[in-house]
Order: structure tokens, then C-alpha cells, then sequence
């Protein structure tokens, strides 16, 4: 890494709430629980662009004896009060119902994003793009829209997203023809397919995206196999990036002797190189309700993904830096380390790397090219 070139570029009090979405239909003082986790890409201007989830949250989530949800109708926003008697409630983020099973969840935020355009080098913000900002506008996200990922394939800007709702736990495709100006498409992998996120670039003249599909069951590999059951990272491809087959072959497991025992799941586009395609994906090492995250990188064949080359998974890439939000410290709210990469660009001799910092604040790092060899 880079000495020096490690630097949060957008925080919760960047965000002026007196822009969002949100204003006009809820009256309740909120605050930004996060704004962080961007898609990002380059755009044609040349300079980078955050497309930042902002984690907008009530104030006072608890209002006599209920908790309270923001929810999104045709309407407007709206909030939805539950019982405290009927409810879990011991994250600032969510609450779960007592007595249900499969788990129900309620949050006390609700997600938008936010386009925020950089400098070329990343290292200033050059505008907000306010205007432009996504917020939920259909059942499948009317509890928010989060963690968007963005990947330049054909001349267009594709972007997903997943979308919270009592519905399902989906990922919505948008669509950019220039980066800023995006049109939803509508839901393309059902429930709880999360982390999707296109490879920049067609192979074999078809789509290819990563994707983590979660479930409430897993089953053990033999106690000889040097793989770890759980969520792991799959490829599918599509002919149009709207309709997707999974490969019929396993992606990105998590292995035995790593720190990555709990889950992975995608985090940047993979871009191609003259050794594959390479792309930086997140581990997390169980530890209290979130785990820590750690960054690691792949290179995955040219020409057939699903051959994985290399797999770096014991010295992380990247690991959450405490300086890097020790200014910000009141605001945390997570017990464990988490930084969690969603999208790099390529800047010449290096990449600029892009993330989510604490699930608090954006955080950029500049990594040669030497360091993937």
C-alpha cells in the first residue's frame, strides 16, 4: 500500500439532509447512520463518481411503547410503528419479531443513494449531484435501496442495487447511457442474491456478473475437503444483463485455515488484465453479531471465469484502518473492524480503490498494480 494514500473522501456530515428524499413526507429529526459502501466508476469526463447509500435513521426510532420503520408508498414515506412487546431490539439499525420464523426484520433507517463526483485522482469532491440522487420508487425497495455496485459494459453504465422490502430481499438493475442519469429495470435475481455485481466487459459476447445468494441452510463439505460451507461467491451470465443463469460450476469458496470463516461475497467489478480477470472480494472472520472484514483479491481465466488462477485469500489486501475514522469516532456504532471494497478504477501505474469504511464514511486507497502480481 501506498504510504499515505489511505483517506476517507465522504462522511455522514457531508450529506445535507435538508436534500433528501425524505423531506416532504416525514416530519421526525433524522440523521445519517452511514453514508458509505459506493458503486463507483469512471465517467465521461474523466473525473470518478461515489454512488453513495446514505443510511438515513430516525432520531428517536422508539416512540412510547413502539418501534418505528420508514417505509416507502406511492404516496410518499411513511412510518410504521410496532409493539415493543412483540419485538428484539438490540442494534441501533434493526429490530427483529419475537416468535417468527424464518426471522422478520424491521429498520429503524432507510437507504438512497447518493452520485457524488470526484476529482480524476479521487482526491477532492467536485460536486454533489443532489439532483440525481436514487431513492426507492417501487414496492421491491420500500425499505430502501442499498450498496449499489457499477460496471461499464458496452457503452452503458449498469448498476445494481439491493432492495429491501417485505416483498423480497432482491437485486433491482438500474441503467446509465452517462454515468449520472440512471433508469430502474427492474428486479433480476430474487430473493436474497446480494452482493451482484457485472464484470466490466462480455465474455464470450455474454454478461457475466458475480453474485452471493444467501439461505437459511447450508451444507458441510467432508471433513477432508480444504472448502468451508456457507456464502460463497457464484458466477452467472445473461445474454442482455437483465436474464441470468448460474454457472453450473462453483465460484469463490471460502477455505479452510483463512480468517474467512464465515462468509464472502463480491466487492469490486472485475476488470480484465493480461493475466484475467481480477477482482477484490470481502472475507469476514466471525466475531460478535457482524464479524470483521478484510479484503482479498482473485484472478479469474480470461476466457472461462469459472477457472479460478489465484486466490489470495490469507494476507488481506485490505483491513479497517481506526485512524482513518478516529475524528469521527462518536458516530460509530459497529463493535467489530469492517471495511468492505465496492468498486475500483484503473489510474495508469496504480488502482484507486473504493469502499465502505466502518459501514460509516467512503474511504478511497491507492494500490499499485505491482501489489497484484
Amino acid at each position: 500500500m501506498i504510504s499515505g494514500d489511505d483517506y476517507l473522501i465522504f462522511r455522514p456530515d457531508d450529506v445535507d439532509l435538508a436534500r433528501s428524499p425524505l423531506r416532504g413526507s416525514i416530519d421526525e429529526p433524522t440523521y445519517v447512520l452511514g453514508a458509505f459502501n459506493p458503486g463507483f466508476t469512471r465517467l465521461p469526463n474523466g473525473n470518478l463518481l461515489l454512488m453513495v447509500r446514505v443510511a438515513e435513521a430516525l432520531r428517536e426510532p422508539i416512540d412510547g411503547d413502539c418501534a418505528r420503520a420508514i417505509r416507502w408508498t406511492p404516496e410518499g414515506y411513511v412510518l410504521d410503528r410496532h409493539p415493543l412487546s412483540g419485538i428484539h431490539m438490540d442494534d441501533p439499525r434493526q429490530f427483529a419479531l419475537k416468535d417468527r420464523n424464518p426471522r422478520l426484520l424491521g429498520l429503524t433507517s432507510l437507504s438512497w443513494l447518493l452520485p457524488v463526483e470526484l476529482s480524476r485522482d479521487a482526491r477532492s469532491v467536485v460536486k454533489v449531484h443532489y439532483d440525481k440522487a436514487i431513492a426507492p420508487s417501487a414496492s421491491f425497495l420500500e425499505y430502501g435501496v442499498e450498496d449499489a455496485r457499477i460496471s461499464l459494459v458496452g457503452g452503458s453504465w449498469w448498476m445494481t442495487v439491493c432492495g429491501v422490502s417485505a416483498e423480497r430481499h432482491c437485486t433491482a438493475m438500474y441503467r446509465s447511457l452517462n454515468g449520472l442519469d440512471y433508469d430502474l429495470l427492474g428486479v433480476v435475481l430474487d430473493h436474497q442474491n446480494k452482493d451482484m455485481i457485472l464484470f466490466e466487459g462480455k465474455v464470450g459476447g455474454k454478461f457475466m456478473a458475480l453474485t452471493r445468494p444467501l439461505g437459511e441452510v447450508y451444507f458441510a463439505y467432508p471433513e477432508d475437503s480444504e472448502w468451508l460451507g456457507g456464502p460463497s461467491i457464484n458466477i452467472a451470465q445473461s445474454p442482455d444483463g437483465l436474464h441470468w443463469k448460474p454457472l453450473d460450476t462453483p465460484g469463490i469458496r471460502a477455505r479452510k485455515g483463512t480468517t474467512s470463516t464465515q462468509r464472502i461475497g463480491g466487492g469490486s467489478q472485475p476488470v480484465l488484465t493480461r493475466d484475467g480477470w481480477m477482482l477484490i472480494y470481502h472475507g469476514v472472520e466471525k466475531r460478535d453479531a457482524v464479524g470483521i472484514y478484510r479484503s482479498f483479491w482473485a484472478l479469474l481465466d480470461k476466457d472461462d471465469p469459472s477457472k479460478i488462477l489465484r486466490l489470495e485469500d490469507q494476507a488481506p489486501l485490505l483491513e479497517a484502518n481506526p485512524a482513518l475514522t478516529a475524528d469521527i469516532a462518536h458516530q460509530m456504532y459497529l463493535p467489530t473492524p469492517v471495511v468492505f471494497t465496492t468498486g475500483l478504477a484503473d489510474a495508469g501505474d496504480h488502482y484507486i480503490v473504493a469502499g465502505g469504511e466502518a459501514d460509516l464514511a467512503c474511504r478511497i486507497t491507492h494500490l499499485p498494480k505491482d501489489r497484484f502480481e
